[in-house]
């Protein structure tokens, strides 16, 4: 009997969370002040959170927890200050810094360089973000977002999952179709869609490399261990495939 793989985060559905929401929160809808832009935040923040601590079927531990609320916490008043812009910023790698907190364990604890590592990943994101009003090439990543959850359907793997599949190919097309239904602004230097495309990129590129920082032990019995006689070709390490959870 095929055995179903381990529940594993949503990274990609987190993604798309992140886009649709600093589009709307940008663009969507007419705030009147800074602290309307709050709740949306909070849910946004939330949301991301749900699709990489929710798939496990438990909560987070209370350090998981508090490593990923906090520096939402300490950065949403920021806003009131006219400094919105970084707390929009760390939305743009919290799905990353979510991955990176799933696999923090007793036995794996996180190590400071992986941190250093994905600060310098999320400043890079941010320059990509701010510079790509002005050189949008960037904002083609948004259109990676149906492109990526399509391709994944062709891994058993990932079919075993069927909720994750159509969550995620759903947010994805409707990130897409938001940007681009969203009229450009007047006055403003870009339309949404480029400021989601960017997003996009930014958010792929530091999910993508937040698992393979610190990817966990999954094992799963290869068709080795299910031959006859496997027992007496070697030792038991060899009946396991070592795999990292794919993105």
């Amino acid at each position: 009997m095929t055995r179903r793989p381990a529940r594993r985060p949503w990274p990609l559905a987190a993604v798309c969370v992140m886009v649709l929401a600093l589009t709307l929160l940008l663009f969507g809808l007419h705030w009147e002040s800074v602290i309307q832009l709050v709740p949306g935040y909070v849910a946004a923040y939330l949301l991301i959170g749900a699709c990489i601590f929710g798939p496990a079927g438990k909560p987070p531990s209370l350090r998981q927890a508090v490593a990923f609320l906090l520096p939402g916490a300490l950065l949403a008043p920021l806003a009131l200050l006219n400094l919105g812009y970084w707390a929009g910023g760390w939305l743009l790698g919290l799905p990353a810094w979510g991955l990176l907190l799933n696999w923090w364990t007793p036995e794996g604890p996180i190590r400071p360089s992986q941190v250093l590592k994905f600060l310098g990943l999320l400043v890079l994101g941010l320059v990509i973000f701010t510079f790509n009003v002005i050189y949008p090439v960037f904002s083609l990543g948004l259109f990676l977002l149906p492109i990526i959850s399509l391709i994944r359907l062709a891994y058993p793997e990932y079919r075993a999952w069927p909720l994750q599949a159509g969550a995620e190919v759903l947010l994805a097309v409707a990130a897409v179709v938001v940007a681009l239904a969203i009229p450009t602004p007047e006055g403003s230097w870009s339309s949404p869609w480029t400021y989601a495309g960017g997003a996009a990129t930014v958010g792929l590129m530091t999910a993508f490399w937040a698992p393979r920082s610190s990817p966990p032990l999954f094992f799963k019995e290869s068709a080795i261990s299910q031959r006859p006689g496997a027992a007496d070709e070697g030792s038991g390490a060899s009946a396991l495939e070592l795999i990292a959870p794919p993105w």
